[in-house]
C-alpha cells in the first residue's frame, strides 16, 4: 500500500514500521481539521496493510504538536455548522485510534499540548524526550477533557494527578510523565538515531499475529469504557462550543495574538 496524498502529515513506510509525523512547523505542528481527517485516514488504511506492524506518531522538528489550531473558527460564516462538523471529524479521529489493530506508538519529541497530550493516552506505547512536557489547558479555553482522556488519564495517572492535569492546567514534565506511567521511557534527543529508531524497527519485526492478538486482548478490558468516554466527551464539547466561557476564551486568545504581532 502506498501512503500518498497527505498534506498535514508526513507518512513514510520503513519496512514494517509506518512513521507518521505532524508536519506544520510554522504553527508548532498545530492540528487543523484536515490533519484530523488525515490521522483518521492513515489509521484506517494501515488496518488493511499486512506489511505494517507498528505505527509511530511523532513531530517534525523539536515539537510534537501544540494542539488545535484555534484560528480555524474565524474562517467560517456558519459557526454552528463548523463546530458540528469539526466535532464529528474529531470523534472519528479518536475512534480510529481506538479501533486501530496495529501497535500505535507515540514518540513524543517535544512539547505536547491539548490533543497532542491526550492522543498519547490513546497510544499503546509512549516514549518522550527530555525536552517534552504535556499540557492540557482545556478549562482555560472553557472546554472539557477530550480524546478519551476523561477515562484514560485517571486510569493511567490516578484520579488526583489526572484532575490536576486535565482540570487545573498543571503540566506534566518528562520526569513526571515517567513517574506516573504516562510514558514508559524518557530518551535524550541524541539517542534518536543511535538507539530509538533501531529499537522501533526491531519491535516492528516481531511476529505479526502474536502482536495483533496480544493488543486485542490487552484492550478488551477497557475498550468499551473508552468508547463511552469519547461519546460523552464529544457531546459535552459541542455544548461547550456554544457556551459564553468558550467564546470569551477565543476572543482573549485572538486579542493576545493580535498584540503579539504589534
Amino acid at each position: 500500500m502506498s501512503y500518498q496524498g497527505y498534506q498535514q502529515l508526513l507518512v513514510e513506510q520503513q519496512g514494517k514500521l509506518l512513521v507518521v509525523k505532524f508536519n506544520n512547523p510554522k504553527k508548532k505542528n498545530c492540528i487543523n481539521r484536515l490533519t484530523y481527517l488525515e490521522m483518521t485516514r492513515v489509521l484506517t488504511e494501515v488496518n488493511d496493510d499486512e506489511s505494517v506492524n507498528l505505527v509511530v506518531f511523532t513531530g517534525v522538528g523539536d515539537i510534537f504538536t501544540a494542539g488545535n489550531d484555534l484560528t480555524q473558527s474565524a474562517k467560517t460564516d456558519d459557526i454552528d455548522a463548523f463546530f458540528k462538523q469539526s466535532n464529528a471529524t474529531f470523534k472519528a479521529m479518536v475512534l480510529s485510534f481506538v479501533n486501530c489493530k496495529k501497535i500505535v506508538f507515540a514518540l513524543v519529541n517535544g512539547p505536547a499540548i491539548g490533543i497532542g497530550a491526550t492522543i498519547v493516552g490513546l497510544c499503546d506505547v509512549a516514549w518522550c524526550s527530555e525536552t517534552t512536557y504535556f499540557s492540557t489547558p482545556f478549562t482555560k479555553l472553557g472546554l472539557v477533557p477530550e480524546g478519551g482522556s476523561s477515562y484514560m488519564l485517571p486510569l493511567i495517572l490516578g484520579r488526583s494527578k489526572a484532575t490536576e492535569t486535565l482540570l487545573l492546567n498543571e503540566p506534566l514534565s518528562a520526569k513526571d510523565a515517567l513517574q506516573f506511567n504516562f510514558v514508559s521511557r524518557v530518551f535524550k534527543p541524541s539517542e534518536l538515531d543511535t538507539w530509538i529508531w533501531p529499537k522501533l524497527r526491531q519491535y516492528s519485526e516481531l511476529p505479526t499475529n502474536s502482536l495483533l492478538q496480544g493488543k486485542r486482548l490487552i484492550k478488551e478490558g477497557f475498550k468499551e469504557n473508552l468508547l463511552k468516554a469519547n461519546e460523552s466527551e464529544c457531546k459535552q464539547l459541542l455544548l461547550q462550543f456554544q457556551h459564553e466561557e468558550f467564546f470569551q476564551a477565543i476572543m482573549d486568545f485572538a486579542s493576545r495574538k493580535s498584540k503579539s504581532k504589534l
